[in-house]
């Protein structure tokens, strides 16, 4: 088909707007009974309801509503306060303790054996709170206190015997520990032999026969040889073996008690030292000097208590800590050797301080009277000096006589 042969046919038509835009009544179409539902379609509304009476509440609410109303009631009535109490009676929270309950318990206990009395003639009756958590603290308090006791001496027997020897001998305070050992090994071996074996029973007879002082060695060796002729050593092993078993404990006890009196006579020292400490510084003066409660207190606490370690790694006192101080850790030797001339001589030491301090007094004084002197005879020329300044300031006075000329 050609271009050029199309025709355009144009017809004129009359549209009238306003029905298009704005419809009539008689127009609009709506749906029938038989009309499907669209997006524009609406069911009517059900306002049935309104008309309806409102719901009211349950019966129980009206009866909580009527009891409220019933509690609105001024109080002030007895039967009122009765009720307060009674509230009051039900408030939650920790109940109280029985004292009926409490007391059949620590009846219970005590019974037992689990819990002591006090040893008073209150009974538990007329226990309150405070007695009875008093005496549960003291059953607890006394309870630890056994535990510290007992615990030492359980751990004590508990030691081989030997042990027990020298934990005593260490708790009395004694130094010679290897001399404790020797006599220790020496005891156990001696325990240790057996009479029926030939070496043992020799050696059981020969420290029987030292021990008892039956002569040199060469008498002892002469009895053992005699008694092993007679086969009578092995029996003779028998018969001393429990006496050097005794022998040697007595031994040990011996020590111990060697060791045990020495702590006593040194703690006997020990205070009658503090005693002459404090009996020399309680006048508060020493030597003429006067003393302070706080010098007091350092010279007694210095000289009295060991509160410090030494070079030797035992404890000393200030005195002894001092002196290891300035002589090694801080050396002030001529510290030192004025202490040493202290406690060497100390009726020289104090002259020598005396005369010392006498010198320097007298040499104050000697500049003391020459600052006198010279200040007196600097106020002697001053005063020279004024009256000159006096007489040189003076003039003659004019004379006025008539046959004077």
């Amino acid at each position: 088909m050609d271009i050029k042969d199309e025709k355009t046919t144009v017809d004129q038509l009359d549209i009238d707007i306003d029905n298009l835009i704005n419809p009539g009544a008689d127009s609009i179409m709506l749906p029938g009974e038989n009309a499907k539902p669209n997006l524009f379609s609406r069911k009517p509304e059900d306002l049935s309801f309104l008309d309806k009476p409102e719901k009211t509440e349950s019966s129980e609410d009206d009866n909580k509503k009527d009891d409220d109303k019933k509690d609105k009631t001024p109080l002030g009535s007895a039967k009122d306060l009765d009720d307060l109490v009674d509230d009051d009676t039900k408030v939650t929270g920790r109940p109280k303790m029985d004292k009926q309950g409490l007391q059949e318990l620590t009846q219970k206990l005590i019974d037992k054996k689990l819990l002591v009395p006090f040893d008073d003639e209150k009974t538990l009756d007329k226990y309150t709170l405070q007695d009875y958590e008093e005496l549960i603290e003291a059953n607890f308090s006394e309870k630890e206190r056994k535990i510290r006791e007992e615990v030492p001496v359980q751990f004590f027997d508990s030691l081989p015997e030997e042990m027990q020897y020298a934990a005593k001998y260490i708790a009395d305070g004694g130094q010679d520990m290897k001399g404790l050992f020797r006599m220790l090994a020496a005891v156990e071996e001696v325990i240790q032999l057996d009479p029926t074996d030939e070496n043992d029973s020799e050696a059981i007879v020969r420290n029987y026969l030292q021990a008892t002082n039956f002569g040199d060695a060469t008498d002892i060796q002469e009895e053992i040889d005699a008694w092993k002729d007679r086969n009578e050593l092995e029996g003779k092993a028998k018969k001393f073996k429990p006496k050097l078993d005794a022998m040697q404990e007595e031994m040990l006890a011996y020590k111990l008690q060697e060791q045990e009196q020495l702590q006593k006579s040194q703690a006997l020292q020990a205070r009658k030292y503090q005693d002459n400490v404090y009996n020399v510084l309680a006048p508060g003066e020493l030597n003429g000097i006067k003393l302070d409660k706080k010098i007091q207190g350092l010279l007694y606490q210095g000289l009295t208590q060991p509160q410090f370690s030494s070079i030797s790694g035992k404890q000393t006192n200030l005195l002894g800590h001092l002196l290891e101080k300035y002589q090694f850790v801080e050396p002030n030797h001529g510290l030192i050797a004025e202490a040493l001339w202290l406690l060497a001589d100390p009726e020289s030491y104090r002259s020598k301080v005396r005369e010392n301090g006498e010198k320097k007094a007298v040499e104050k004084t000697v500049r003391t009277l020459k600052s006198e002197e010279q200040r007196k005879i600097a106020g002697v020329s001053d005063q020279m000096d004024e009256e000159d300044e006096k007489k040189q300031a003076r003039i003659p006075r004019p004379n006025t006589g008539f046959f004077k000329r």
